[in-house]
């Protein structure tokens, strides 16, 4: 009975014909940064293993250790079922084009599917040529700079990786340090907000008299408004005594 074959859960990122090792350190690096390290490089330009690839690697250097090298493309890419290439150019081939992000939803689903997926990634002077798109699927068009085009061998290899991760993990796209304290609760705002309305009462401040319930008003909506902590109330609190214990002292 033959061993059931491992199934791949994330794509194969292959960089065709690299020119320059650092390039190819720096784009293990911006694969390990999303957890991707199945790297397949066809036939680097300066040989392998190349040491400028493992200084620019730092810390990435086991995708450099395990990467798959070959000779041509169709070797490096013989046991995929889907492959994706990058570029920046229009191309005069039929073929579907997606951004970064409905590409990697799409590499998501087929490789939940069981099936190898390879994103292509040209050499760094002028990319991926025609006769290489023509192996893909698909194409990945990032949206660059009409007038400036040309993206980094590692910086694409970023942008992909990022919507990779953004397509499989668990993205928290905002959230607030809170730096030691909590959120303030409604009651602490309106204890804060009756405070300051009522040593701005004894002050004079709601004048003239037409206005006055309107500037209540909108001073409380400010309170509402604003996004307290703990701290934020306590502190205000403190202002509003010093400024009384000044202003008492002075008298």
């Amino acid at each position: 009975m033959s061993e059931p074959v491992e199934q791949p859960q994330i794509p194969a990122f292959v960089l065709v014909r690299p020119q320059m090792g650092e390039n190819i350190g720096a784009a293990a690096r911006a694969m390990w940064n999303f957890g991707l390290d199945r790297m397949r490089i066809v036939a680097p330009r300066d040989g392998w293993p190349n040491q400028n690839a493992v200084a620019m690697a730092s810390g990435a250097g086991r995708l450099l250790d395990e990467a798959q090298v070959s000779e041509d493309l169709a070797t490096s890419i013989g046991d995929c079922a889907f492959v994706f290439a990058t570029t920046a150019r229009a191309r005069d081939l039929t073929k579907p084009v997606f951004s970064p992000e409905a590409a990697m939803r799409l590499a998501a689903e087929k490789i939940g599917q069981g099936q190898r997926v390879a994103v292509l990634f040209g050499p760094e002077r002028a990319g991926l040529e025609n006769e290489d798109i023509a192996r893909a699927n698909a194409i990945i068009s990032v949206p660059v700079n009409p007038q400036f085009a040309s993206l980094n061998l590692a910086q694409c290899v970023l942008l992909v990786g990022y919507e990779w991760m953004r397509a499989v993990g668990d993205v928290t796209h905002q959230t607030t340090e809170m730096a030691g304290t909590e959120w303030a609760e409604a009651i602490e705002v309106e204890h804060l907000a009756n405070h300051y309305q009522d040593r701005l009462e004894e002050a004079g401040f709601f004048f003239p008299d037409h206005k006055a319930q309107s500037m209540r008003t909108n001073l409380r909506n400010m309170w509402s408004r604003m996004p307290l902590t703990r701290a934020d109330v306590q502190m205000m609190h403190g202002m509003m005594r010093q400024l009384i214990r000044w202003k008492t002292r002075d008298d």
